[in-house]
């Protein structure tokens, strides 16, 4: 019967895998996306978060303060202070202060803040210690301080009011705000960041993928008897130092001995260093010595 055709069913089944495999693909993007997106968005409210002690007093002193940059290797956070006095303790034009002003701080805090009557006020960067913690443990490390603000008009305690907030993106906080006695007291506990462990943990298992990858090219070569095959040996040599560069490129700047180099870098080196050694020297047994020409008499004229 002309008229009529068939389909083979192993096409149909064929077309129906790939249908599968191209969706399955297109929901995994999308679930990576999406987690993508809510780590970003939870990150971005972490970093519009600010935490205050408020003061409902006219006649107060605020102080602005904001964490610009953590330094783990220093152990101390760089801190922006703003100093603005209000009601009568500011001048007519409300820029500076009407009498001496002085910010003191907690001793964690390099040095307190003083401000004469009558000139103008900016932002001043301290810095700040850090306690607690190892920066070896990277990407796992913590650290702790304590900032204290006490604002005092020619020589008298005055109410403060005081906002504090993070703007270090490679860094989370963690703050417990109180009042004691009309100073202003923030625990501060520093951790790494979400998206900073993520690209950690990522690195490590990029680093233990491609030592692999190097090995079982490696067992290839030397179960097959390839002999030196100079393409594959350059690959392999290439990724012996392209990690580490790769390993200086972990946000933060950890040194060697932290968790990343002794839990993936350190052994991802080994591993491939051993393999390029290994398919060398099998590659040179297979090779042997040079064959003699065909027809050559083997003495010179």
């Amino acid at each position: 019967m002309s008229g009529l055709s068939f389909r083979r069913p192993g096409r149909s089944t064929a077309d129906s895998h790939r249908l599968l495999a191209t969706t399955a693909v297109i929901v995994a993007v999308v679930l990576a996306m999406s987690v993508g997106l809510w780590l970003w968005i939870g990150e971005r409210l972490a970093l519009d978060s600010q935490y205050d002690l408020a003061s409902t007093a006219p006649n107060r002193i605020d102080v602005t303060a904001s964490i610009q940059r953590v330094d783990a290797a220093g152990r101390e956070l760089t801190l922006r202070v703003l100093v603005v006095p209000r009601g009568a303790y500011a001048d007519p034009q409300g820029l500076s202060p009407a009498g001496n002003l002085v910010i003191q701080t907690s001793s964690a805090v390099r040095a307190d803040l003083n401000y004469v009557a009558h000139s103008r006020i900016s932002t001043t960067d301290v810095a700040v210690a850090l306690s607690g913690g190892a920066i070896t443990d990277y990407p796992v490390d913590a650290y702790d301080t304590e900032i204290d603000f006490t604002a005092s008009f020619e020589g008298r305690q005055v109410p403060v009011n005081t906002t504090l907030s993070n703007n270090d993106v490679l860094f989370a906080t963690r703050v417990d705000a109180e009042s004691v006695n009309g100073t202003a007291v923030y625990t501060v506990g520093v951790a790494r960041s979400d998206s900073v462990l993520a690209f950690a943990v990522f690195m490590m298992a990029a680093m233990w993928a491609l030592a692999i990858a190097v090995a079982i090219g490696a067992r290839f070569l030397v179960r097959h008897r390839k002999g030196l095959t100079w393409p594959a040996l350059g690959w392999m040599a290439a990724s012996l130092f392209a990690l580490a560069a790769f390993r200086n490129t972990a946000p933060g700047n950890p040194p060697i001995g932290s968790i990343l180099d002794y839990a993936a870098f350190l052994w991802a080196e080994a591993i491939i260093a051993v393999c390029v050694i290994v398919t060398v020297l099998s590659g040179n047994r297979v090779e042997g010595s040079p064959r003699p020409v065909e027809g050559s008499s083997g003495s010179s004229p």
